[in-house]
């Protein structure tokens, strides 16, 4: 294997290893029910926290809370996404690398 195309693949790695790392260090946030719900996620794609203000809790509209919930975290992730494709990007020239968002 060429020596040249070997470094270039082990430094690729440690770029993607330091980004990934990054990303998992980097929030974004998305709300619903004009903030009433707030979900912090970060560039993994995991669930940092929910926040749900009390004046929407009630037991007579449980259904409602589900939607805002549902829906603030559904945005929270396709937020997430996008940090994390726009951070990579850069280290992967446009190519879409298996595993990578």
């Amino acid at each position: 294997m060429n020596k040249f195309f070997l470094k270039q693949a082990q430094e690729l790695q440690a770029k993607l290893a330091k980004a990934q790392q990054e990303l998992a260090e980097m929030t974004t946030e998305a709300t619903s029910g004009g903030g009433a719900v707030k979900v912090v996620i970060d560039g993994q794609q995991r669930v940092r926290s929910v926040s749900i203000s009390p004046d929407v809790v009630s037991t007579e509209d449980v259904e409602l809370l589900e939607d805002m919930v549902l829906t603030a975290v559904n945005e929270a992730i396709r937020k997430s996404q996008e940090m994390a494709a726009g951070h990579l990007s850069g280290l992967t020239g446009g190519l879409k690398i298996p595993g990578l968002p």
